[in-house]
């Protein structure tokens, strides 16, 4: 199996695989041509972002600078927001719902590494998916790690670092994140 089709899958894989260098490569230079662009040039920054994500439903507006290792792991509902700074480590798949709104200096990350040293020195790596539904609004600085799924109406606080998957109609704080309050 290849090392594409293992990151795919879920599964460890080596990131040092010289196909998976040339996808990443050209995911960075995409991000390079969206984080030149002037805030007048609307419809080549849609260019951009069409051919470096896996989908995209509808309007969306992202501030540059915005990072991410492929882009074709991303799929973007309608009516998404993302301010400035925004990073996307997407070795596995991130869905992100309709009508988000993600602050400035937020990190959604599905690339993790395995808890055996071994492994990890063999440059074995992993990525676990992440779901943000519909009416999410994820505050400045905050953090969504590997596996996360985030219901539908969820604010995530500025700052926090989500480790578990949060409910529909429900505030998190803190870090790790805790349900605060429902909605």
């Amino acid at each position: 199996m290849k090392e594409l089709e293992k990151m795919i899958n879920g599964m460890l894989y080596k990131a040092s695989d010289q196909e998976l260098v040339k996808l990443r490569q050209k995911a960075r230079l995409l991000c390079e041509d969206f984080n030149k662009t002037s805030v007048l040039e609307e419809e080549k920054r849609r260019q951009v972002l069409n051919q470096l994500f896996g989908k995209i439903e509808g309007n969306i507006l992202i501030e540059p600078p915005f990072h991410c290792d492929y882009g074709f792991n991303i799929f973007v509902g309608k009516n998404l927001e993302v301010n400035f700074n925004c990073t996307i480590l997407d070795v596995a798949e991130v869905h992100i719902g309709d009508h988000c709104l993600i602050a400035p200096n937020v990190g959604i990350y599905t690339a993790t590494h395995p808890t055996d040293v071994n492994l990890r020195k063999e440059g074995l790596e992993l990525g676990k998916p992440i779901t943000i539904g519909n009416n999410c609004w994820i505050g400045g600085h905050a953090v969504i790690n590997p596996g996360v799924t985030l219901g539908n109406n969820v604010i995530v606080a500025s700052g926090a670092v989500v480790t578990k998957s949060v409910p529909d109609n429900s505030i998190v704080a803190g870090v790790p994140a805790k349900i605060i309050r429902k909605l």
